[in-house]
């Protein structure tokens, strides 16, 4: 599936629709078009769906809007395929250095200190002992040069290193079979994924960029990397790990952003 925004709506609304209601709810809209199922040849014309509700009541137009962003990430999640890898790149292709991203600016990143700092364990998993970098680092690292793609439209080739996150589970003792791994990081950003997407082989806990520590500015010490998600899925400056069955939202996903988001 693309995921770059539309240049226009998917949605097309249905004559006789008050437009004004459909701008004070554009934010979720949109929450929609960026993930809606096949959306490079599909329009499931889901506005059509309020057509039996009173379009000038905000709150439920929002309830069915969010129902439906709900069942897209059900549906991405049924056709999901955990073998299927996503594609991978020559190292000549690689950006030197990764781009940033997040809710702030990059002046206002504040670095970590990797002395101090210890991944904490919680959740559905029998060893639970927090992890240091140094302990980290000794695992055996992975490495893959794949796509990462943003929501916002952007992308860039990038060459990432660091433990399977599928090993890293099996070494805590997880319990697999649980529906979520979900993150805590040092900006206060959250974020979560489904279990397949956790044991999927490209799925990492990366502590290098071009053979190389993540800088401060994109993630030090550790960040996730998900090469089958979209970019907002993969928390950086990460200080925990939780497996769990309850549903932990995300910084995003509380916003109204697609819970699954694959690419």
């Amino acid at each position: 599936m693309s995921s770059r925004t539309p240049s226009r709506s998917l949605f097309r609304p249905p004559s006789g629709v008050d437009q004004s209601a459909l701008a004070e709810n554009k934010g979720i809209v949109r929450s929609i078009e960026r993930r809606l199922f096949l959306r490079q040849g599909l329009s499931l014309g889901a506005l059509t769906l309020l057509t039996g509700c009173d379009i000038s009541n905000k709150e439920s137009v929002q309830a069915v809007l969010k129902e439906f962003s709900s069942w897209n990430d059900r549906v991405q999640a049924w056709l999901f395929d955990p073998a299927k890898l996503a594609p991978t790149f020559p190292e000549s292709q690689v950006l030197k250095p990764p781009r940033f991203n997040a809710f702030y600016s990059i002046d206002e990143v504040k670095p970590i200190d990797a002395a101090s700092w210890k991944l904490e364990i919680a959740g559905l998993v029998k060893d639970k002992r927090p992890w240091t970098l140094d302990r980290i680092n000794a695992l055996p690292k992975v490495t893959q040069i794949t796509r990462h793609v943003c929501v916002e439209g952007w992308d860039y080739i990038g060459k990432w290193s660091g433990v399977s996150l599928r090993r890293f589970l099996e070494i805590i003792e997880a319990d697999l079979t649980a529906k979520y791994v979900a993150f805590e990081c040092a900006d206060d950003y959250s974020g979560s994924i489904d279990m397949a997407s956790a044991l999927h082989p490209q799925t990492q806990l990366t502590t290098d960029y071009a053979d190389e520590p993540i800088g401060n500015a994109y993630g030090f010490p550790l960040r996730l990397r998900v090469a089958t998600k979209l970019g907002f899925k993969m928390p950086k400056w990460i200080t925990s790990l939780e497996v769990t069955n309850q549903y932990p939202g995300g910084y995003w996903e509380d916003r109204d952003y697609n819970w699954f988001s694959g690419i």
